[in-house]
C-alpha cells in the first residue's frame, strides 16, 4: 500500500526526511488518524482488489466487465465487498506498522544519503526506495495471514453448498486447524517478493517522477515553495500515478502467482494440498502463455493509481494534524 513522499523532497536543499519528521509526531494519533483515514480509502478500491483477485485465480480470461457483471448479477453489490470485514481488521496493526517503518527509514536513511554526497535526486530516491521496502516488510507480518483469508472469502463461490467458510472468523480457524500457523503464511515468501520491491520501485519511481515534472515545467525553489495546493495535488497525482503504472508493470506476474499460490490448492487421493511455487507457474503457463501472469493488471493499476494519487496528497495533511507543535507549522 502507498503513502505519501514529503513536498520538501522537491526543493533542491534536500532534507530528507521533510519538516514534520519522526520526533515531531504525535505517534497516537498519526496512527489513529492514519488507520481510520486508510480504512476509508480501503473500502472505496476493495471492489477493484476483488476484481483483481478473481481474474488472477480463473483458468480462463474474462474481461473486467464481464467479470463485474457476473458478479453484480448473481451476488449483486455485497460481492465486491466479500472478506473485506477481515481485511478492515487487519488494516490498523498492517498500517501502524507501516507508517512506523517508513518515517523511522526515511529520517535514519535520508540523513545518512545527504552526509555521503549524493545527489538531491538521487539521495530522494534511495531514502524513499529503502523506507518503502522496510514498511512493506514490517507490514507484511501482519498482512499475509489477512490475505490469505479474505482472498479465500472473496472468491469463494456464492451460495455454496457446503459452504466452505462462512466468514473470516471461520476460515481463519479451518485454515489453522487444516494447515497449521505455515497455511495462514502461505505465500509469505512470494509477498515479500512482491510488496517489498513493489513498494521499494513505488517510491523511487514517485520521487524521481515528481522531480522530472518540475523540471520538465522549468520552475525556480522559490516557485516550488510558493506553489498553490491545487498544483502541488495536481503535480503529485499525476507522479503517483507514474509510479503505479511503473511498479504494476514490474510485479503484477509475482503477485498472479502469490494470490494463486495463496488460494488453491491440489488434490491428490482426495486430499488437498499447496501448489508450489512451480506448479503454479507451469499452470499458469500452460493456461495462456506468460500473458496468464498479468492477469488483473487493469484492476491492479487502477486500484494502486487511486489509492496512490488519493494517499500522496493527503499524506502530509496527516501528518500536519498529527504534529505535536501545529503553530509553529502553519505560521
Amino acid at each position: 500500500m502507498k503513502l505519501s513522499a514529503s513536498e520538501d523532497d522537491l526543493g533542491s536543499d534536500i532534507h530528507v526526511p521533510a519538516d514534520i519528521d519522526w520526533h515531531m509526531l504525535d505517534k497516537s494519533k498519526f496512527f489513529f488518524l492514519g488507520a481510520a483515514f486508510f480504512s476509508g480509502v480501503s473500502a472505496g478500491l476493495y471492489p477493484a482488489m476483488v476484481l483483481k483477485t478473481r481474474q488472477q485465480v480463473s483458468s480462463t480470461q474474462i474481461s473486467c466487465f464481464k467479470m463485474s457483471f457476473s458478479i453484480m448479477r448473481c451476488e449483486g453489490l455485497r460481492g465486491f465487498y466479500r472478506g473485506f470485514g477481515t481485511t478492515l481488521m487487519g488494516t490498523i496493526p498492517a498500517r501502524a506498522l507501516y507508517m512506523g517503518a517508513l518515517e523511522v527509514t526515511k529520517t535514519s536513511v535520508g540523513s545518512s544519503t545527504v552526509r555521503l554526497g549524493f545527489s538531491d535526486t538521487t539521495a530522494t530516491a534511495i531514502a524513499s526506495a529503502a523506507a518503502g521496502l522496510s514498511s512493506a516488510m514490517a507490514a507484511q507480518l501482519v498482512w499475509t495471514p489477512i490475505d490469505v483469508v479474505s482472498q479465500r472469502l472473496m472468491v469463494q463461490a456464492p451460495n455454496a453448498s457446503p459452504c466452505r467458510y462462512k466468514n473470516g472468523l471461520d476460515a481463519f480457524r479451518k485454515i489453522l486447524f487444516a494447515d497449521g500457523l505455515k497455511g495462514l503464511y502461505r505465500g509469505f515468501g512470494i509477498s515479500m517478493l512482491t510488496y517489498a520491491p513493489s513498494n521499494a520501485v513505488w517510491w523511487a519511481s514517485y520521487s524521481v517522477a515528481n522531480r522530472l515534472i518540475y523540471g520538465g515545467l522549468g520552475w525556480s525553489d522559490n516557485i516550488r515553495r510558493s506553489e498553490s495546493k491545487a498544483t502541488a495535488v495536481a503535480v503529485q497525482g499525476l507522479s503517483a500515478a507514474m509510479a503505479s503504472g511503473v511498479s504494476a508493470l514490474i510485479t503484477t506476474p509475482l503477485d498472479t502467482i502469490k494470490t494463486r499460490l495463496q488460494v488453491l490448492d491440489k488434490e491428490e487421493n482426495g486430499v488437498r494440498k499447496p501448489l508450489t511455487m512451480l506448479q503454479t507457474v507451469r499452470n499458469l503457463v500452460k493456461e495462456s502463455g506468460l500473458a496468464a501472469c498479468y492477469r488483473g493488471l487493469g484492476p491492479r493499476w487502477a486500484s494502486m493509481s487511486l489509492s496512490a494519487t488519493t494517499m500522496i496528497t493527503t499524506y502530509e495533511l496527516l501528518k500536519r494534524l498529527s504534529a505535536k507543535n501545529q503553530e509553529s507549522l502553519t505560521s
